[in-house]
């Protein structure tokens, strides 16, 4: 299972002037914008780290997740949340051939931490023969950074900041998240049960 980003948030959308207030760096100064490029990185790094250890999408874009079998044939839990739309279902053949599935055969159950891809009245399209199955999405809490929860935003504000600070640290305490930002990360992050299907 593989899920790829379809389209990078745009710099416009992150916060660096907020970030530049948490850091509490000067402004009013002829090269303010002199940092912008490295605090972006930050925030984007900040933004992935969150993303991997939550599941959730903080900023709104199109993802392409491709299997190669379904866990659940009638039922299929999607890897992110939350997910705002079901683009395509796509079935991709051993020699590449691709079939868009007909979107009457399925719909997207979006309420709730674990969002899924549910057959209607019957099986998710078929897997073909060693080949697989591409699902286009959209997930995000929404395309401005003010679609945020406000503590995902401030934990993502707290870890860029802390990234900035320890950018000259390669030691032990880089590596790891805070606990206060990991208090705001908890109630978020999914409960895996179960073995392989």
């Amino acid at each position: 299972m593989m899920l790829v980003e379809e389209n990078p948030v745009s710099d416009a959308v992150l916060p660096v002037a907020q970030l530049k207030e948490h850091l509490r760096l000067a402004t009013g100064f002829a090269d303010d914008a002199d940092q912008d490029g490295l605090l972006l990185r930050h925030l984007r790094a900040a933004m992935a780290a969150i993303e991997a250890r939550t599941a959730k999408i903080l900023i709104e874009r199109d993802f392409t997740w491709t299997l190669h079998g379904w866990r659940d044939p009638v039922r299929q839990v999607l890897p992110v949340s939350p997910v705002n739309a079901i683009v395509h279902v796509t079935q991709v053949a051993q020699d590449g051939v691709e079939t868009v599935t007909d979107p009457a055969g399925w719909y997207l159950v979006a309420n709730g931490p674990r969002p899924a891809l549910v057959a209607k009245g019957g099986l998710l399209p078929g897997v073909p023969p060693h080949g697989s199955v591409r699902i286009g999405l959209m997930a995000g809490f929404g395309p401005e950074w003010s679609d945020l929860p406000a503590d995902l935003a401030q934990a993502s504000l707290m870890l860029a900041a802390h990234h900035f600070d320890c950018r000259h640290d390669m030691g032990a305490g880089h590596s790891t998240v805070p606990a206060a930002i990991m208090a705001l990360l908890n109630p978020y992050r999914v409960v895996r049960l179960g073995g392989r299907a």
